[in-house]
């Protein structure tokens, strides 16, 4: 009999990247992740969808799966700004709020966001 999981690995990259798309802005990120797991596996070097799963681990609460899955997008893309943001507020939500400064800084520089007294 076919697993629950066949669905979530089912049709072919471009359709699981769209029901990975569709799982995520119903909310259902934990669906999403499944989907995407896979897609981000069979494909390391696309950036939209490792991004994507990060966003459905953060907001399924699985953080220690989004704060790995960041740290690999930012060790390919150390530039990806975003990325940092998330790394920072996955951290901020895993109560380590020192080591999340850290990347808040550098995704507020990266978007041009200074502080008033030059720090």
């Amino acid at each position: 009999m076919n697993t629950p999981t066949a669905y979530y690995e089912q049709g072919t990259a471009a359709e699981r990247w769209e029901r990975g798309r569709l799982f995520f802005e119903a909310k259902e990120y934990t669906a999403a992740a499944r989907v995407l797991d896979s897609l981000a596996g069979e494909a390391p070097e696309q950036l939209a969808p490792r991004l994507l799963l990060a966003r459905a681990y953060y907001h399924s609460a699985q953080l220690t799966r989004a704060e790995g899955e960041l740290r690999a997008i930012l060790e390919r893309w150390p530039v990806e700004d975003y990325a940092q943001l998330m790394l920072g507020r996955t951290l901020e939500r895993q109560g380590r709020a020192a080591e999340a400064a850290r990347y808040l800084r550098i995704a507020a520089a990266m978007a041009g966001e200074f502080p008033e007294d030059g720090r």
